[in-house]
């Protein structure tokens, strides 16, 4: 997909998504110079969140709805290891659960700062939960980490005095149906403005990770073997920050198949627990591996024992290479790259998930840029009411 004319890809209702998909790599190197320009704005900007706290740690809630909300679900568990949290607690709540429940999420006598992902930043959800918490918490602060510069939510933060807005790059706004590029910025942006560690090693982190995804790209045709397999269910699991990306990798196929493809996820060590019901000859299973050592082990241990099961269809690590690695088969990377902490890795594995998710949709016969035949799910969500709180 990503060699073939820009003609046939139009034919097969694909050149939206496989472009979107193709250009993360300079995204990411963007989204960093993007960064670095603002750097000293926003340190000033979560300075002031701090002062404002008077002494108490600020809560940050990273929210959005659908893949907006995997974006948190992928970096809370790296920034509970590597953000300031001696000033911050970290966590990830959807919009659509904040705005229906408020009083459930949201404390009061607790500072918060909200982050809200969006691509487009007109989801109603995104709105109303920026205009919830600001009625329901005393101390409240927004960071608004959005594509498109003429969204509401990026209107609504420029003219707030309480509100910061980190645009990612104007490319990142997806045109397509599913977030790819949206989705992996938005991440990005998020680690590089609450990690700890120094720019120069972030900077390093990124050129890596552009260097994997330049190399997805040009070993597709190991990813399109995979999908050749007889299969109708998908299993991803994973660990960490790796576990959060699991949502956003199964929602990939969900989406672009329109719901052809069943699919599943959860934690490696949690896949034993119930959901491991779900494989039969007909599914195959992705295995996000971890680079720290000891979550390797158990990453790899469940990989080990449905393979050793014989039932499913296929299983397959995404991984770097390790001291202990996958006995079965793997998309594993070149072994002269720099090894990734789980939050960055995310990034490179999920252009990996996007892929499969490409050519399923091909395969199944559907069209990955306008995927559902019927109408009935819409790139920005329709349909929603948001009723007065009172």
């Amino acid at each position: 997909m990503f060699t073939v004319a820009k003609e046939k890809l139009e034919q097969l209702g694909a050149e939206i998504t496989t472009r979107e998909i193709r250009q993360q790599p300079e995204l990411w190197e963007e989204t960093i110079e993007g960064y670095q320009t603002l750097q000293t704005e926003l340190a000033e900007f979560l300075a002031e969140v701090r002062k404002q706290a008077q002494g108490k740690r600020t809560r940050v809630v990273f929210t959005g709805a659908g893949t907006s909300q995997y974006v948190g679900d992928t970096v809370v568990p790296y920034l509970r290891k590597h953000g300031n949290i001696q000033e911050f607690s970290f966590e990830s709540i959807g919009t659509t659960d904040i705005v229906a429940e408020p009083q459930e999420y949201l404390i009061k006598e607790e500072p918060t700062l909200l982050v809200s992902f969006a691509r487009s930043g007109n989801s109603p959800e995104s709105l109303a939960a920026v205009e919830i918490a600001n009625h329901v918490v005393d101390t409240i602060h927004h960071l608004s980490i959005t594509c498109a510069a003429e969204g509401q939510l990026a209107q609504i933060s420029k003219s707030d005095a309480n509100s910061f807005l980190f645009l990612m790059p104007a490319r990142s706004n997806d045109d397509g149906f599913a977030m790819t590029g949206s989705f992996s910025c938005m991440t990005l942006g998020a680690l590089l403005t609450f990690d700890q560690t120094a720019l120069a090693e972030k900077q390093k982190y990124v050129a890596t990770l552009s260097s994997l995804g330049k190399e997805v790209l040009a070993r597709e045709n190991e990813i399109e073997k995979i999908v050749e397999l007889d299969f109708e269910r998908i299993v991803y699991v994973g660990s960490g920050s790796l576990s959060g990306l699991t949502r956003e990798a199964q929602l990939k196929i969900l989406e672009l198949t329109a719901g052809k493809i069943a699919t599943v996820f959860d934690s490696s060590m949690g896949f034993r627990h119930g959901p491991k019901s779900f494989i039969n000859e007909k599914t195959i299973m992705f295995g996000f591996v971890n680079n720290d050592p000891y979550t390797r082990d158990y990453d790899l241990d469940v990989l080990e024992e449905v393979r050793g099961d014989e039932i499913a269809s296929g299983v397959f690590a995404i991984t770097q290479p390790g001291e202990r690695n996958f006995s079965g088969d793997k998309f594993e990377f070149a072994a002269d790259a720099q090894l990734l902490p789980d939050g960055y890795l995310a990034l490179a594995y999920v252009m990996v998930a996007q892929t499969v998710a490409l050519l399923t949709s091909i395969k199944v016969a559907n069209k990955p840029d306008t995927p559902s035949p019927t109408g009935t799910v819409n790139r920005v969500v329709k349909g929603v009411t948001i009723h007065e709180y009172k």
